[in-house]
């Protein structure tokens, strides 16, 4: 097994008043050659926008967009038509293609949205853009791996072009589970949203991430209650 620490406090960090976003991975004026990527994951921000405010429509392509809201109402629309509210529970999906303009807002103008923001690098290029959302209830992830991205439309969670599966797990203190790989050659990259956890023997803390790879399944126990996002994707 191989793994890669990315400890909360090494993350890049942007604050322009109406946006505070930590970068996981090198991303706009955050440049670490050593955090570019893990493997076909490219970007892993961790915003927060003030209310009122928000990313005004810019385009993108050959990109598969996932936005995780984690507090607030996050408002969408884009270039083909589509528009929708995306709230705490639920995983919004864009697939770029060959070219789409979107838009990501606060809804509220009062209160600030927090999300996380994430973009896998496709198998496919130049596939239709579309957009997806689908709400996963909290119960469906107490002290087990909830599902809620795969590659196939015919499985649990939306999809993406892109052999890589995303569980959230909602763990009590004390509560362990072994995390198995669906497919061979791919890496998990762990990310604690909330709390303490052990992750094949390395502590975590809230926002740290762990990336593991040349392993088939991976030792997790929760030392506070914890949540976590599980990104599993090739590591190409």
């Amino acid at each position: 097994m191989k793994t890669v620490l990315h400890p909360a406090d090494s993350r890049g960090h942007a604050n322009h008043g109406w946006l505070d976003s930590h970068h996981s991975f090198s991303f706009g004026g955050y440049h670490n050659p050593e955090r570019m990527h893990f493997g076909v994951l490219r970007v892993l921000n961790d915003d927060i926008v003030a209310g009122g405010r928000g990313f005004g429509a810019h385009p993108h392509d050959n990109m598969e967009i996932i936005s995780i809201p984690l507090g607030g109402t996050l408002e969408h629309g884009d270039n083909a038509g589509n528009h929708g509210l995306i709230r705490p529970g639920d995983v919004q999906v864009m697939s770029a293609g060959t070219g789409i303009a979107h838009s990501e807002k606060n809804h509220s103008s009062t209160e600030e949205v927090r999300f996380l923001q994430i973009w896998l690098f496709p198998d496919q290029r130049n596939v239709a853009p579309r957009y997806d959302q689908q709400h996963f209830a909290a119960e469906g992830r107490h002290n087990q791996f909830q599902q809620v991205l795969s590659p196939s439309p015919d499985d649990a969670g939306v999809w993406v072009h892109q052999q890589a599966w995303f569980h959230r797990a909602d763990l009590d203190a004390g509560h362990a589970a072994d995390y198995q790989l669906k497919k061979e050659g791919n890496g998990l990259y762990v990310f604690v949203l909330e709390g303490k956890a052990t992750v094949a023997g390395q502590a975590l803390q809230r926002r740290d991430g762990f990336g593991l790879w040349e392993t088939k399944s991976v030792a997790i126990k929760a030392d506070t209650d914890t949540q976590l996002l599980l990104m599993e994707i090739p590591m190409r």
